[in-house]
């Protein structure tokens, strides 16, 4: 066992259970507000954007929207993450995948080369992960669209993407408990998995297909 510079805490897996539980509701209500708030002001600056004849089939809506219409409307969509983020982006390409849409996990040996008309869905929670920020630069610079999941929205990837989701939970390296006292990063990544659900979920109803239609895409190579 490693030394322990501080006292040990007695905590039952329920009480631990219960604490995850809690900031994980806290991540969603503060996504929600902010969700809202954001809502409000990109209409505003749609009717804006619109009087100066924008393209841009995303304006108004809302971040997470955004993000939707962006992966429905692309020709292919590729995931990216490092460690336990990449992990967690994985069960979204799953689930795109069993929506119909053609989808990639950057690093396996059949993922075709990203050109315009692609969307490359990256989650780091630094924003600075230098692969990541490596694939987000490559994908712009072929005309992909790139959308970030992170933390840090004046980070390098962010800058380089055309839908940014900001999660408001602690950084890998951030050990004060303040924002989450969960082990480096784990809040984050667990909001990955969730606003990923979220994305597909609104696809899916969307989609007008059923269950029943999506079931014949799961794997039977097991």
């Amino acid at each position: 066992m490693p030394s322990c510079t501080d006292t040990p805490v007695t905590l039952t897996v329920t009480e631990s259970l219960a604490a995850i539980a809690a900031e994980n509701a806290g991540i969603v209500r503060q996504l929600l507000t902010t969700a809202t708030t954001n809502s409000t002001n990109s209409r505003n600056s749609t009717n804006s954007r619109n009087s100066r004849n924008s393209t841009d089939d995303t304006a108004g809506l809302p971040t997470l929207d955004q993000a939707a219409a962006a992966l429905r409307g692309a020709r292919r969509v590729f995931v990216l993450g490092a460690g336990r983020s990449g992990l967690a982006l994985r069960m979204t390409a799953m689930r795109l995948m069993h929506l119909g849409l053609d989808v990639h996990v950057v690093g396996e040996v059949t993922t075709p080369a990203i050109a315009a008309g692609d969307v490359l869905l990256v989650a780091s929670g630094s924003g600075a992960t230098a692969a990541v920020v490596r694939a987000a630069e490559t994908a712009a610079a072929s005309g992909a669209r790139v959308i970030a999941i992170t933390t840090a929205p004046d980070s390098p990837l962010a800058a380089l993407a055309a839908v940014t989701v900001v999660v408001p939970a602690a950084q890998k390296q951030d050990h004060d408990e303040l924002r989450s006292l969960q082990y480096s990063g784990a809040l984050f990544e667990q909001t990955v998995v969730v606003l990923g659900d979220a994305i597909f979920h609104s696809l899916w109803k969307a989609s007008g297909a059923t269950a029943d239609e999506l079931w014949p895409r799961h794997a039977n190579l097991e």
